[in-house]
Formats: C-alpha cells, structure tokens, sequence
C-alpha cells in the first residue's frame, strides 16, 4: 500500500494510527466466534489550514485527534461479531469520514493469526468524502 501523502497545494495533511491492535470477533468460521487479534492501520487526508507555507495556531481543536481516530476504530472493531474484514474496514473508514475535515481514509484490517504460514491475511479499503 502506498502512503498517502501530504499535499500542501491542495491543503492536506496526512494523520495515521499504524498497528492498533484489538481483540475482535471477526470471520467466518466457528472458531472465529472467540475473540482473536485484529490490527488496524489507518491513513486520512485532512485538511490543513495553514497550509501552502503557514503555521496553525497550536490548538487541538484545528487538527484530527489521532487518539480519537484510535478510540473510535476500536469502537468499532470490538462492537460484536464482523464476519468480514473488508465490512470492518470500511465501516472504520467511514467513521473517521464522520469528522469533517477528513478528505480521504484508507484502512487496513489484518488477522495475524489467521493462517500458520503467513505474518497476515487482510484487506485495505479507501473510502472519500463525496
């Protein structure tokens, strides 16, 4: 996957929550009904105010909280039995699209413990503002 990038002719900025991990419900098979580690990768492109060649004002309030991107991707993710995890993942990128100022998300949800010959199955979606 490549990352997105900061643009500021186009006034965006890059914000990312790399390797959450959660224990989630999350698959198809009988066994997956346990709880089993889930890590979540999330890239947005928010608007940046004081982009092209400006300095914001130092408030948390002109900027996306990745702590709260974190919260809410776990919210989600831990929020019952998801038999897919390309459902997940979308539903967490359309989560983060909820703030605003978020262009774009792409999320990444893998399984590393899916299969005993692999680091990690999984899925990325991307989801935009309309």
């Amino acid at each position: 996957m490549t990352a997105y990038a900061p643009d500021a002719a186009r006034g965006l900025r890059r914000v990312f929550v790399r390797d959450l991990t959660v224990q989630a419900r999350l698959g198809v098979y009988p066994k997956e009904v346990a709880p089993q580690r889930v890590v979540i990768g999330i890239e947005l492109l928010v608007q940046d105010d004081a982009a092209p060649s400006s300095v914001g004002p130092e408030r948390l309030d002109r900027v996306v909280d990745y702590a709260a991107i974190a919260k809410r991707a776990r919210e989600v993710a831990t929020a019952g039995h998801t038999k897919l995890a390309e459902t997940l993942a979308e539903r967490i990128a359309v989560a983060c699209l909820d703030d605003q100022r978020v262009e774009a998300a792409r999320v990444t949800v893998e399984k590393p413990d899916a299969m005993p010959d692999a680091a990690a199955v999984g899925v990325s979606v991307e989801r935009r503002r309309g």
